[in-house]
């Protein structure tokens, strides 16, 4: 790492091959004799990652970790929304990992510990945190015993659990996550105001009710309409409610907040296709609240299984998007346009529907290919 650090002639050879091959890259022989080409390219790898990913780590002296650690980090867009919501005098973040989170969630507190088993992770993280003008108490353990050997108490506990297991397969549940959050959920309490943990996207927010009973407020996190995180907050003290939060990071569109349990009283109504049509964002359709979306906004719905919305008048703040549409014939589409096609509760796929009609992909105009209650419907946009 030293190496890697202070010359400049490799770090001038790192920013010269950005863009090269990287595989290509890997069969040639390092021109320096102390730094290998494996080496060389992880920082390659982790400078492509940062440009995309967290890029207020593209500053002169900042040391990339292996893939794998890049790939499990925070994006820097999550990291500064969560931060947003967060302060006090002591956090600690007991997975800290490559330490994006923690780098953007204690910015608001007085005292920040980071807990990491990996000692050489946690080294390169104490070495950019240096470069980066922070500071923080540096751990190098396992979370479990920390726990059992702290004697501080923490305002916010953070952490991010593994969700692979030993076979490297995906796991969901709270009981496979390494640490098992089930277990040690008491000690976590004990030890803190609130305690916030990040978890799978594809994690069932009934399921997790339901073992949490601790849980206060749940933040659904998409960037660009793709679901990155569920974020859960956990505290002792007694609340009115589970507050859920839905947000699509860059993309414009409002947020959409509600008390769980609201679904469950909420009567959509129904109607056949009108001026406008509306898709909800997948933060939103994460959320499952299909008939609260119908009466808090006050939507129609052409399907209890499509969730699309309609109106005649247009609802400015919607969490999704929004089309001025019309309901056309399929005689009406003429081979070699151009669409963007969306299918939803309907037979046929995009790409299937793109054949059938001979259909050229892209360009301004949408077609939206879906049933109301009285059957299959096909909408242009206007």
């Amino acid at each position: 790492m030293g190496n890697i650090i202070k010359n400049k002639e490799i770090q001038d050879y790192i920013n010269a091959n950005l863009n090269t091959d990287l595989h290509a890259q890997l069969l040639k022989k390092s021109p320096f004799p102390d730094v290998s080409m494996q080496e060389i390219v992880q920082q390659i790898k982790g400078k492509q990652t940062a440009q995309k990913k967290f890029p207020f780590l593209l500053k002169e002296g900042i040391v990339f970790p292996p893939q794998l650690n890049l790939e499990q980090a925070s994006s820097e867009k999550t990291a500064v929304y969560k931060s947003q919501i967060l302060k006090g005098k002591k956090f600690v973040d007991l997975t800290s990992g490559f330490g994006i989170d923690a780098y953007y969630l204690s910015q608001n507190f007085d005292e920040v510990t980071l807990v990491e088993q990996n000692q050489e992770l946690l080294g390169i993280v104490e070495h950019n945190w240096n470069v980066l003008g922070r500071k923080a108490k540096f751990i190098n353990q396992n979370l479990e015993d920390f726990l059992q050997i702290n004697k501080e108490y923490f305002n916010i506990i953070y952490l991010d659990p593994a969700r692979r297991d030993q076979n490297k397969n995906k796991v969901f549940l709270l009981e496979d996550l390494s640490p098992d959050i089930l277990q040690i959920r008491k000690k976590l309490l004990e030890t803190a105001d609130q305690v916030i943990i990040k978890l799978s996207p594809l994690i069932d927010l009934k399921y997790l009710i339901s073992v949490l009973p601790c849980i206060f407020r749940i933040e659904i996190i998409a960037v660009k309409n793709d679901v990155k995180e569920v974020v859960i907050f956990l505290s002792t003290e007694e609340n009115e409610g589970i507050t859920v939060n839905c947000i699509n990071l860059e993309s414009g569109e409002s947020e959409f907040t509600f008390t769980f349990g609201e679904e469950e009283t909420s009567l959509a109504v129904y109607s056949e296709p009108e001026k406008f049509i509306y898709i909800p964002n997948h933060a939103v359709l994460k959320a499952g609240i299909f008939n609260l979306i119908s009466e808090r906004l006050g939507l129609k719905k052409l399907h209890s299984n499509t969730h699309l919305y309609t109106s005649d008048q247009k609802i400015s703040d919607f969490p999704g998007r929004v089309f001025e549409m019309e309901v056309i014939e399929s005689k009406q589409i003429k081979k070699k346009e151009q669409f963007n096609i969306i299918a939803k509760n309907y037979p046929l796929k995009p790409e299937d529907i793109k054949k059938k009609y001979a259909i050229k992909d892209g360009g301004k105009d949408y077609l939206i290919f879906t049933q109301s209650k009285k059957g299959k419907i096909i909408l242009k946009s206007v």
